[in-house]
């Protein structure tokens, strides 16, 4: 069953929020370089207690909010029965090297969450 695992925050000043969130909840912040743009890694705790891990990036657009991403197995087929039920595709399918596929949806209250499939093979 697709779950959430991963969330990503957007932030106009990075540096400022992974200052707030490391002293506010004690997580740790990680810049990946794989991407190609400025990306952080976020634990925010044992891998063996509840909860999900993150990421945050620059804003790309003034409103943009905090996004929860599902896994799927198939990121084309989630993206035809997204649509069908009313969704709409805000960022097409697109390549997160060595991590998998990654597309942005809207549902139909017009809150985004992302959809990814895990394919280390992804470039």
């Amino acid at each position: 069953m697709p779950r959430p695992v991963h969330f990503e925050i957007p932030a106009d000043n990075p540096e400022r929020l992974i200052g707030f969130y490391s002293t506010a909840f004690g997580w740790s912040f990680h810049k990946w370089e794989g991407g190609g743009m400025p990306y952080w890694l976020i634990t925010t705790g044992p891998n063996e207690e509840p909860g999900i891990n993150g990421g945050m990036l620059p804003k790309q657009y003034p409103d943009q909010r905090l996004v929860n991403t599902i896994t799927v197995a198939n990121v084309d087929e989630s993206v035809v029965t997204v649509t069908a039920n009313g969704g709409e595709i805000v960022m097409p399918k697109m390549a997160v090297p060595t991590v998998g596929w990654l597309a942005y949806a809207k549902d139909p209250e017009g809150n985004i969450f992302g959809m990814m499939q895990a394919d280390t093979s992804a470039k």
